[in-house]
């Protein structure tokens, strides 16, 4: 009787959802977005919290650590100076260095003083020039590019709708081989999304209230996005004034900020 009445209960809740047009209700689209990041080509400078933890560390290795050879090469040329002072001493010649460790060091500073660091300003960075990933070479990079939303057009993550029968992380990887070009290279960090947004379109369209994007993680490796397509490489604050407000919280959530 019992397994009768729940079959009875569950066919009216059934029927009652289908008459209320459950299955016409408005969906979601589905999109994924992909952030692809550039980290720093050159060391980052350290800031006051780093210095001070680098100092002490310094600090403890110096009380710490035995005698290098060039410390105890210094010890010794100082003993047998000494020896060659004291004329009554017996001091094999030939066993003393003709090149002393004062010596070594002075050529050692001699040929330091001699080089010279590369320059950390690039090209584009001197031409302002956006487009390419080979500027700011100590900060952070993401690719941003203009995409399609109805009538207008923003400056997004690359991203795009998911496709039936292809999971998230094949969606992602079509949308920059279709929006980037094959050249670009990139490594993704996860089959999982790291991130979520969504927003509702200003009108219904084909019956779908508006789009949920999931992003992506991704690091850059080599290549250039295709000419066709207008991008940028942006660092954090360029990311603060050009992504829209509410898009930029979500992509800040799974973005490490930077310490300079």
């Amino acid at each position: 009787m019992l397994f009768k009445a729940l079959i009875r209960t569950e066919i009216k809740l059934c029927t009652k959802l289908f008459t209320k047009g459950f299955s016409s209700k408005p969906s979601w689209d589905i999109a994924t977005g992909v952030c692809i990041e550039r980290v720093p080509v050159v060391t980052p400078p350290l800031n006051e919290m780093q210095k001070k933890y680098k100092d002490m560390l310094y600090t403890l290795e110096t009380e710490k650590s035995l005698k290098s050879d060039h410390e105890l090469r210094h010890e010794n040329d100082k003993i047998q100076a000494e020896l060659l002072k004291n004329e009554s001493a017996d001091v094999d010649l030939d066993t003393i260095s003709k090149i002393t460790a004062q010596d070594f060091e002075d050529a050692a500073n001699e040929e330091l003083a001699k080089f010279k660091f590369a320059a950390i300003e690039t090209e584009a960075d001197k031409k302002g020039d956006k487009h390419t990933p080979d500027r700011c070479l100590q900060r952070h990079l993401v690719l941003v590019t203009d995409v399609q939303l109805g009538k207008e057009k923003k400056k997004l993550l690359p991203q795009g709708l998911w496709k039936e029968g292809e999971t998230l992380r094949q969606t992602a990887e079509r949308i920059l081989l279709e929006q980037c070009g094959p050249e670009l290279k990139v490594q993704f960090l996860s089959n999982a999304p790291c991130g979520f947004y969504k927003y509702k379109y200003p009108s219904e369209i084909n019956g779908k209230v508006g789009s949920k994007v999931f992003f992506y993680y991704a690091y850059y490796k080599s290549g250039n996005v295709k000419n066709a397509v207008k991008a940028n490489w942006l660092t954090r604050n360029e990311l603060t004034d050009v992504l829209p407000d509410r898009y930029r919280k979500s992509v800040h959530e799974f973005l490490i900020e930077e310490m300079y």
